[in-house]
C-alpha cells in the first residue's frame, strides 16, 4: 500500500544537474509508487561536503517513508547525510566513496541500503564500492557499465521499483 507523506529525495552528481537522465528515469518510478519526489540543485558548489551541508539545511522529511537516492557525488552526499535525516531508504547509484578527495567511508545505519554500480568505471572502482556494500552489508548490484550507468536504465528502474517495494513495506 502506497502512503501519501512518503518523500523521495534525489542528489545528482559532480557535473551534472538535478534533471539529467537517471533522474528523469528514476523519479517517476517513485512517484508511481506513492513517493512525492524532489530532486535537489547542487551546482552551486563541487565540494562534496559543502553539499552534504546543503542538504541538511534543506531538511528533508517525511511523514511516511523517508528515501534517499544519490548518483556519484551524490551518493557521498545522501550515504553521508543519511543517518542524521533519519532515512527509511538509502539508494545509491555508481557512489563516490572510497576515492581520494572524499573523507573515510561514511557509515550510515539505514536499513534499507541498496547500490548499483558499474563495473567498467573508471572514476570509482569497483573494489571501493564492495568494500563499502560488505562494510554496510547493503544489497549491491555490479552492471557492465561505465560509471553514467546510462545505458541500463530499464535495469536501474527495475531494481529501484524493487527496493522501493522493501522500503514501503
Amino acid at each position: 500500500m502506497t502512503h501519501p507523506q512518503n518523500r523521495l529525495y534525489y542528489a545528482h552528481g559532480k557535473g551534472t544537474g538535478p534533471w539529467g537522465r537517471k533522474s528523469s528515469a528514476l523519479l517517476p518510478v517513485a512517484e508511481q509508487a506513492g513517493f512525492t519526489v524532489e530532486s535537489i540543485d547542487f551546482t552551486a558548489t563541487e565540494d562534496p561536503d559543502e553539499r552534504v551541508a546543503m542538504l541538511l539545511e534543506h531538511r528533508p522529511r517525511a511523514a511516511g517513508r523517508l528515501v534517499l537516492v544519490g548518483s556519484s557525488m551524490g551518493g557521498y552526499v545522501m550515504a553521508n547525510a543519511a543517518n542524521e535525516l533519519k532515512a527509511d531508504g538509502l539508494f545509491l547509484l555508481a557512489p563516490a566513496i572510497g576515492i581520494p578527495g572524499y573523507p573515510a567511508y561514511p557509515t550510515p545505519t539505514t536499513h534499507h541500503q541498496e547500490i548499483v554500480h558499474g563495473w567498467r568505471d573508471a572514476l570509482i572502482p569497483p573494489e571501493a564500492v564492495m568494500t563499502f556494500a560488505q562494510r554496510q552489508r547493503a544489497r549491491l548490484h555490479l552492471l557492465d557499465a561505465e560509471h553514467d550507468l546510462n545505458d541500463h536504465l530499464p535495469t536501474l528502474q527495475h531494481l529501484f521499483e524493487d527496493f522501493l517495494r522493501r522500503v514501503r513495506g
